[in-house]
């Protein structure tokens, strides 16, 4: 960015004749939003800027990318060492998509009352008005940050498709510390161990947490997987075929696994 455009445009801002005769770091930006209508060709994925851009308001890029990056990684770690099921890593596009979808909505929302005119000055008031009530700071501020983001992975439990909460287990360690190993977790809330036959089929891709949180909940069971997503959990005594059919969906034995790495 030259020198003489960032000065002629401070002079005009600040209506002073300031002269800048240095310029080390300038970065410009606008509220062009662009999204790319897939996010796999082959062999070559898009996470991050290169799959969406959009004004950065609200440091909403910035988890976005994220998310792209965590939902991927280990869908693509588990494909290239023959552990995924078949589509896995065509999940990553139809999870992140419609995110990213929505973000867009959000940042031209923002972009569209910022604006001097008074068709954009008419909702800028409207929504500072509902930013000063509980339920609406909640909403903004949940969707400014992402913690409204929900998968449609299907299941009717209101925890399918969102981040699990870092529940605390009665000898003290949270789930957020046993996902270091970035193995999806199969909790087991009633401590009936009758999955862990399951558990053992899937050596290596999925850990089974066994006790009750310290802060007694109503779930029994629940799958996270190892970006943190629930993607299956039930309040009921788990039944063993629909807890295996939901570990299938997402892990695969390496012994048995069938998909093919990238063409």
């Amino acid at each position: 960015m030259a020198c003489g455009h960032v000065q002629e445009v401070l002079r005009r801002i600040s209506n002073t004749d300031v002269t800048i005769t240095a310029l080390h770091v300038a970065t410009a930006w606008t509220d062009r939003a662009r999204q790319a209508t897939t996010y796999r060709n082959g062999r070559v994925l898009l996470a991050g800027d290169a799959a969406h851009i959009h004004a950065p308001l609200g440091g909403q890029g910035l988890n976005l990318g994220l998310g792209d990056a965590m939902n991927l990684g280990w869908k693509l770690a588990a494909t290239i060492h023959m552990k995924a099921p078949e589509g896995l890593l065509d999940s990553y596009y139809t999870e992140r998509h419609p995110i990213g979808a929505q973000v867009f909505d959000w940042s031209r929302a923002q972009v569209a009352i910022m604006g001097p005119e008074p068709h954009a000055r008419a909702p800028y008031a409207i929504i500072s008005d509902l930013m000063t009530t509980r339920d609406g700071a909640t909403y903004f501020a949940g969707r400014v940050r992402g913690i409204n983001t929900q998968y449609n992975l299907g299941g009717d439990h209101p925890l399918v498709g969102r981040s699990v909460p870092n529940f605390e287990l009665q000898d003290g360690s949270r789930i957020g510390e046993l996902m270091h190993d970035g193995q999806g977790l199969l909790i087991d809330f009633s401590a009936s161990k009758s999955l862990q036959p399951l558990v053992t089929q899937h050596a290596g891709n999925l850990r089974y947490v066994t006790g009750p949180a310290r802060i007694e909940l109503c779930i029994t069971t629940a799958l996270v997987l190892p970006d943190g997503i629930v993607a299956f959990a039930t309040d009921d005594e788990p039944d063993p075929i629909e807890v295996t059919g939901a570990v299938n969906r997402w892990f695969s034995n390496s012994a048995l696994a069938f998909c093919r790495r990238p063409d």
